[in-house]
């Protein structure tokens, strides 16, 4: 069997798992750890709005039938967020009639999985999501290239201040959000790969993120 060194497990992609059933998020857990995920757990919608202040997934396991705050209404919140209207909401629901399937569509969710959850499928459907907000991201940040621009904008000092970013750190984001590489960035800015990775993963952490697309995203989000 294959492990994933850690850099090729962050890089696969977060997912948020929120339901309020241990035994889904068991089962759910371990086959998206198994494939290579990184996965964070909420047991209900409000755990999840604030699990999502601290950290940004780059795909959300919603399940539709919770206490309290239900999976429809959490979904509305999630997407009225400019910081995390572009996260793809999956559903997860026993709920199969017409109605529920058009609120979970209207509440911005794209695709809707019903339970009892076959992992296999449910994998595939994350794989072909994340590829496609992915590439979403990646046609967003090369019509937009201005937001990230070094020059000394308002924009640019926006983004510093409300993540506490240094010069350096601007620099590495703004390339790696130009889809570079960390040779290239490193190339770019006169650093060793390694050094880059550094500054990497300091950024990660004060935008709360775990991969290059997530902290792109954010980035992009923060100076519109």
């Amino acid at each position: 069997m294959n492990t994933l060194t850690l850099p090729e497990a962050l890089e696969a992609g977060t997912v948020l798992i929120v339901d309020d059933e241990p035994h889904n998020l068991a089962l759910l857990h371990g086959a998206l750890d198994d494939a290579g995920y990184r996965v964070l757990v909420a047991l209900d919608g409000h755990s999840a709005l604030q699990r999502l202040e601290r950290r940004r997934p780059d795909l959300i396991l919603l399940d539709a039938l919770m206490p309290g705050l239900d999976g429809f209404q959490t979904c509305r919140q999630i997407k009225a967020q400019p910081a995390t209207a572009d996260i793809p909401v999956l559903f997860m629901t026993a709920l199969t009639e017409s109605n529920h399937v058009v609120e979970g569509f209207a509440a911005g969710a794209v695709d809707y999985v019903t339970k009892p959850i076959e992992c296999n499928e449910l994998l595939a459907r994350v794989g072909a999501h994340l590829r496609t907000a992915r590439n979403l991201l990646a046609a967003r940040t090369a019509s937009r290239p201005a937001y990230l621009a070094l020059d000394g904008s308002a924009s640019h000092q926006r983004l510093a201040r409300r993540f506490a970013l240094t010069e350096r750190e601007l620099q590495v984001l703004r390339w790696v959000a130009c889809g570079k590489t960390n040779k290239d960035v490193g190339d770019i800015l006169g650093l060793s790969p390694r050094t880059v990775n550094k500054h990497l993963e300091h950024i990660y952490v004060k935008l709360g993120v775990e991969t290059r697309a997530a902290a792109t995203s954010v980035a992009l989000s923060a100076v519109v």
